[in-house]
C-alpha cells in the first residue's frame, strides 16, 4: 500500500479552499486505488487547524510547527517538505496551484529526484504513474500528461474538485524542525497586502469582475453595489488595470489572478482567450454584454444581452428584494 500525500496551504490564518479540494479528491483516489491519504501542515500555528483537517478525512496528518513559518520563504519551507518526504515516503505528493507551490514545487522535485506535474486541472492514478491534464497556452489548449516514477509531485488548479467532508480520526506526527538563520539568505521584510481586509480572489465563492464596459465612475459604483448585494469579491479584466481604474491586484486572467469561484458575474468583459484562462474553473459563469457576439457568451452558464448601465439597477434592485 502507497501513500498519497498532500501538503496543507494556510494563508491569512486560515485553510485554502483549494487545499482542501486537493485533499478530498486524494482520498477519493486512495479509496479506489487502496492507498492511504495522509497531509501535512506546515505554519508557525500548525497544531491549530489539525481539528479542520480531520474532518477531510487524512489517515495520518504531519505537523511541522515553527515561527519562520509564519510568511512563506522558500529555504526553510522545502527543508521541513524535505522532513515530510523522508518520514512519509510518499508515492504522490499533491499540492494546491497556489503562488506558493509555483516557488518551490520545482526546486523540490530537483531535491527528492521526482517526477513533477504543474499547474494541472485533472488527475488519476495509473498502475504505474499518475496521468494529468494541463491547460496551456491561455486554456486554449489541454494538454494530457503522464508522470512515472518513485516519486511524483503535482500542484492542482483551484476549483478542479469539490471539498467533501469526511471525518477521521487520523493521527498527528508531529516533525521536529530546526534551522540556523544562517541557512537562510532571503530575508522577508514585509508583505504589502493591496486590496485590505477583502478576500483573496483565488479563495472567494462569488465575484463581480469588471470589464472595460465599466470604466467610467458610474459603471464602477454599479459593479461596487452590485458586489455589496451579493457579499461577493470585485475583479477585474487587464483592460481596466492597464488604465489605471483598479488596482492589479484584482486582475484576473492569465497574467493576472487564477480563480475557481461558485458564482462568477462578467459585466461589461467580452471574453478574450487571456481573460478566461483566469476563470474558466468557475461553477457558474454569468455574462452582461451588449455585444450578442461576445466570446464570453461562448462559455457562460447564463447570458443578458443588453447594456450594463440598463441592466444593473433592476437586476441589482430584484436582488435587494429577494434578500428581504
Amino acid at each position: 500500500m502507497s501513500t498519497l500525500l498532500t501538503h496543507i496551504a494556510i494563508s491569512d490564518g486560515t485553510i485554502k479552499r483549494s487545499s482542501l479540494e486537493v485533499l478530498s479528491y486524494l482520498r477519493q483516489q486512495a479509496e479506489t486505488h487502496g492507498h492511504d491519504v495522509e497531509a501535512v501542515i506546515i505554519d508557525a500555528a500548525a497544531s491549530d487547524f489539525v481539528g479542520q483537517v480531520r474532518k477531510y478525512g487524512a489517515s495520518k496528518i504531519y505537523t511541522v510547527e515553527d515561527p519562520v513559518f509564519k510568511h512563506h520563504i522558500n529555504t526553510p519551507l522545502l527543508k521541513a517538505l524535505a522532513l515530510v518526504m523522508e518520514k512519509a515516503d510518499p508515492y504522490l505528493f499533491a499540492f494546491a496551484s497556489t503562488e506558493s507551490t509555483k516557488d518551490i514545487l520545482g526546486a523540490l522535485a530537483a531535491n527528492q529526484d521526482a517526477a513533477v506535474l504543474s499547474d494541472v486541472s485533472a488527475f488519476e492514478l495509473t498502475g504505474d504513474g499518475v496521468k494529468a491534464t494541463r491547460p496551456v497556452m491561455a486554456a486554449k489548449i489541454l494538454s494530457e500528461n503522464e508522470a512515472r516514477g518513485d516519486k511524483i509531485l503535482i500542484s492542482v488548479r483551484s476549483g478542479s474538485y469539490e471539498s467533501s467532508p469526511k471525518e477521521a480520526d487520523g493521527e498527528v506526527v508531529d516533525i521536529d524542525f530546526s534551522i540556523d538563520e544562517s541557512e537562510i539568505q532571503p530575508t522577508l521584510r514585509e508583505i504589502i497586502g493591496a486590496s485590505g481586509d477583502k478576500v483573496d480572489l483565488s479563495e472567494a465563492e462569488t465575484i463581480v469582475a469588471a470589464g472595460r464596459g465599466t470604466k467610467d465612475e458610474e459603471g464602477q459604483q454599479l459593479v461596487s453595489e452590485l458586489a455589496s448585494v451579493l457579499n461577493a469579491s470585485i475583479g477585474a479584466s487587464r483592460a481596466l488595470t492597464e488604465a489605471g481604474i483598479v488596482d492589479p491586484s484584482l486582475q484576473i486572467g492569465q497574467t493576472g489572478k487564477v480563480v475557481a469561484p461558485r458564482l462568477y458575474i462578467a459585466v461589461g468583459i467580452s471574453g478574450a482567450i487571456q481573460h478566461v484562462a483566469g476563470m474558466a474553473n468557475s461553477k457558474i459563469i454569468v455574462a452582461i454584454n451588449k455585444d450578442p457576439e461576445a466570446p464570453i457568451f461562448d462559455i457562460a452558464d447564463y447570458g443578458i444581452v443588453g447594456d450594463l448601465y440598463k441592466v444593473l439597477p433592476p437586476f441589482i434592485e430584484e436582488l435587494k428584494n429577494i434578500k428581504r
